[in-house]
This record gives structure tokens, C-alpha cells and sequence, in this order.
């Protein structure tokens, strides 16, 4: 009966330990699995969406991080992508933003500008559009995935050559004023965005900022306002070493392989959500032929 009881308990522990040696197994193969799906993934995400959708990346400012929030963001901004359509626009191309008014006459107003700046990443995205209308330079906010904006219209798609157009506050009136009523330019698809060379004149100090220390590409002889002390200071204040700082771009960037993660989660979803609006813009273009009378 001993003998019996013995063997029992041997094949029980046999089972267990084959359980769970292929367990370990069966996970490894699901990792594998996933990786491989990754990196197909991946293999379509084109380089430049970290320009397109670049408020999807994470703040690279360690201190500022949650993994869960960031994933529960990029939820609810493909959530309310299905809503509005948000197209592909950059700082320095002509944007329409139209958000709910209740105290306009149509309950909506529409804002036309040039667009100076995008910042901040995630749901607090938002991007800034200036004109200048009645001699008045006028500048609106615009929160990206905020529910009162109803559309953005890319009215001119193309770069300048500054991260930041600040320094249109202090130019010329003539370099941000706009047609409200302007024509969209289309550009053929698949085609690279245009980087504008313009290069800005500005009015005589004094200005908003100390343009002259921040080694402005888009503004045109701007010595021209300056006196020798200005020129000394400048010189004092300029940094030439930190563009060979590879740490500070690290800090100031995200890796390339979060960024690929990111996007792969992504990238099913927003293919889908443009396709959409391909299909419906096709439908509004489609010209129906009139019907000949007898």
C-alpha cells in the first residue's frame, strides 16, 4: 500500500514540474510573438511622425512621467481624433481654427493666423494663431483635443525656418497679416512639406524680447538695430558649445525605441481614422452629372 501511495506522489510531482517547466516556455513564445508584431509595426511608421504627432510623445522631463496617465491619454486623444480631424500642420503654415461661441451670432467663431507655436504634449497640447486685423496684431490660443474646438483647417501647409515665430510680435505688420476669407492651398499628397526661406524685418527697439541672443534664422539683418553694447552683451551671453552637448539633446528628446513603441500603438488606429477622412473627402469632392431633360 506504501509502495502504491509512492508512485502516486512521484507522477503528481512529475506533472507539476513538467507544468511548470513549460510554462516559462509558453510565455517566452507569447514575448517573442509580441516583439515580432512590434517590430512589423514599426517597420511602417514613417520617420516623420514624430513631427506630425509630436503630442503624443511624452514629456521628456523624467520628473513630469506616468506611464498610466500618458497610455490613458493617448486613449482619449484617438477617441476624440474620431470626432474631429486634426491634420498635419507645422509652426510657420496658415491654420483656421473654428470653436463654439455661445455669444457670437452663430454660436461658432472662426480665427485665421499663422500659426507661431505648438507646445506641451499629450491632452494639454496646444498651438497659438496670429494676424493682424485693423492694425491690431491679434493672437488666440487654440487647446488642440479641447471639445469646443470643431475644426482646423490647414490653409497653407508649409515650415519657416524657426521652431518659434515670436519674433512676428516685433516685426513687420505686413509678415502676419492674413486674408480671413484666403483660398486653401493643396499641395499634391505624398509630396515633402515646403520650408519657407522668408526672413522677417523688424521694427526699432524697443522689442519684446532680446532677439539678438537667440540666433534667429528667420529675421534679416538684425544688427542693423543694434548698438555696440548690445553686440558685447550677445557676445558675452552666446553658448556656441551646448549644439555639441549630446547630453542636454538626450534629456531634451526621447529614445528612439519609446518613440517606436509609442507609435506602434498608434499607428493602426490613426491609419484607420485617415482613411476615413480620405473616403469623405473624396464623397464631397465627387461632382454628380446633372440629368439631361427630354
Amino acid at each position: 500500500m506504501i509502495r502504491v501511495l509512492q508512485r502516486q506522489i512521484n507522477r503528481k510531482q512529475n506533472v507539476l514540474v513538467r507544468y511548470l517547466s513549460a510554462q516559462p516556455e509558453s510565455e517566452a513564445k507569447e514575448s517573442n510573438v509580441e516583439q515580432k508584431i512590434l517590430k512589423k509595426k514599426s517597420s511602417f511608421i514613417s520617420p516623420e511622425y514624430r513631427f506630425q504627432y509630436q503630442e503624443f510623445l511624452p514629456d521628456p522631463q523624467h520628473r513630469l512621467r506616468n506611464s498610466v496617465r500618458e497610455a490613458l491619454e493617448r486613449k482619449d486623444m484617438l477617441s476624440r481624433r474620431t470626432q474631429i480631424y486634426i491634420p498635419e500642420f507645422y509652426v510657420g503654415s496658415i491654420v483656421a481654427a473654428t470653436s463654439s461661441d455661445p455669444h457670437s451670432q452663430g454660436k461658432t467663431n472662426r480665427f485665421l493666423g499663422i500659426c507661431i507655436d505648438r507646445e506641451r504634449c499629450g491632452l494639454k497640447a496646444n498651438f497659438i494663431l496670429r494676424n493682424v486685423i485693423d492694425h491690431q496684431g491679434i493672437e488666440i490660443k487654440f487647446e488642440m483635443y479641447d471639445p469646443t474646438l470643431q475644426k482646423i483647417e490647414v490653409i497653407k501647409l508649409e515650415k519657416r525656418l524657426d521652431e518659434k515665430l515670436y519674433y512676428l510680435r516685433d516685426a513687420l505688420p505686413e509678415y502676419s497679416t492674413f486674408d480671413l476669407n484666403m483660398e486653401p492651398e493643396l499641395i499634391p499628397e505624398g509630396s515633402q512639406v515646403p520650408v519657407n526661406p522668408l526672413k522677417v524685418q523688424l521694427k526699432p527697439r524697443p522689442w519684446l524680447e532680446r532677439w539678438e541672443r537667440q540666433e534667429l534664422k528667420g529675421v534679416e539683418d538684425i544688427n542693423q538695430h543694434l548698438y555696440d553694447k548690445h553686440r558685447r552683451l550677445a557676445a558675452m551671453r552666446a553658448t556656441p558649445w551646448e549644439k555639441y552637448d549630446l547630453m542636454k539633446e538626450y534629456r531634451k528628446s526621447i529614445p528612439e525605441e519609446e518613440q517606436k513603441k509609442i507609435f506602434s500603438e498608434i499607428f493602426s488606429r490613426m491609419k484607420q481614422i485617415n482613411d476615413e477622412h480620405k473616403k469623405n473627402m473624396k464623397a464631397k469632392r465627387s461632382i454628380t452629372k446633372p440629368k439631361t431633360l427630354a
